[in-house]
């Protein structure tokens, strides 16, 4: 009996996965490859613009910088592993793998959240007090934004892991899921888990519906003062950089909400999976295209580099 309960604590787990292995899921792991590549190089190329660029030294890029990096770090934590168990047909992963997933990421879901609600703040403070902005926003300002950003989501997750992980494993050690997240956990647990429930709800509503009702209200006065402004130029200018901001969180908090603020009796294992794909993988890939795309700084430092290598690839010939 001894040995069976030390093995409740510490044996390993099975991941059963996304992908079926046949011909579809083949095909689906080079999708999956294909989005990771794109948010991998998206992100870097993103992250070496605004460290080399000094016109994207403002600190609305240095916390564009954190999120990038943000969705390189939360990419990478699921699709590795996804390809890798597919590939070598092995699914098992150990106790403490599994917790150090859980807790990589729950931090990066929560880091991402309060960094996207610090932007929420800076093009707020931007476009309706501009006067004011070298004071209520500057260079030190974001530091301490992105780094109150890691410190929240490193503890939270810190919180959420110890207790996940010492919960009592009986039985079918199956996780239902292609990476270990606290929701598919809680469903193999022998112990009634609703009273943590309740402590995630809570835990959810601070990271998820505050953050995101104050991104709402930051918009919302936004909106208000650009559609005031006089300047059609200036509109455009403020509509395409919200718009992209706007676009981000839609994806994110909306996957997020839907994924950790219902009941346990109301998830399923395949919508579970579906909705995890959008905030650790479409999000991670969406980032740096919206941001590039729509951004008029961002691509005219991307064109700078560009023509630098041209010229000095037609000065060598």
């Amino acid at each position: 009996m001894r040995e069976e309960k030390n093995q409740t604590f510490v044996g390993d787990f099975i991941l059963q996965g996304l992908l079926d292995p046949n011909q579809y899921g083949l095909l689906f792991l080079s999708l999956i490859l294909i989005m990771y590549t794109v948010a991998i190089m998206g992100n870097t190329v993103l992250i070496l613009l605004i460290h080399f660029d000094i016109r994207l030294h403002t600190p609305m890029y240095v916390l564009l910088k954190h999120l990038s990096f943000t969705d390189i770090l939360n990419i990478s934590n699921t699709v590795p592993m996804m390809a890798f168990n597919y590939i070598s047909g092995s699914k098992s992963i150990t106790f403490a793998g599994c917790g150090f997933q859980i807790f990589l990421c729950v931090s990066f879901v929560g880091t991402e959240c309060l960094i996207l609600t610090a932007m929420s703040y800076d093009r707020y403070v931007a476009i309706c007090h501009p006067l004011r902005y070298p004071i209520l926003m500057n260079h030190q300002i974001s530091v301490v934004l992105a780094a109150g950003s890691w410190l929240g989501g490193i503890i939270d997750s810190v919180i959420h892991t110890i207790y996940v992980m010492l919960l009592p494993y009986c039985g079918k050690r199956t996780i239902e899921h292609f990476l270990c997240e606290i929701q598919a956990m809680l469903r193999l647990s022998c112990v009634d888990t609703s009273k943590y429930e309740e402590k995630v709800f809570v835990s959810a509503a601070f990271f998820f519906l505050i953050p995101f009702s104050i991104i709402l209200v930051s918009y919302g006065q936004i909106l208000r003062i650009v559609l005031h402004m006089k300047s059609i130029e200036a509109q455009k200018k403020a509509f395409s950089t919200c718009s992209s901001h706007l676009a981000v969180v839609a994806v994110f908090y909306g996957s997020c909400i839907f994924t950790y603020m219902r009941p346990k009796s109301y998830h399923t294992p395949s919508q579970d999976k579906v909705i995890a794909i959008s905030y650790t993988i479409l999000a991670p890939m969406l980032n740096p295209v919206i941001y590039s795309l729509r951004n008029k700084d961002v691509l005219c430092a991307l064109k700078k580099v560009f023509g630098k290598a041209l010229s000095h690839r037609n000065e060598n010939f």
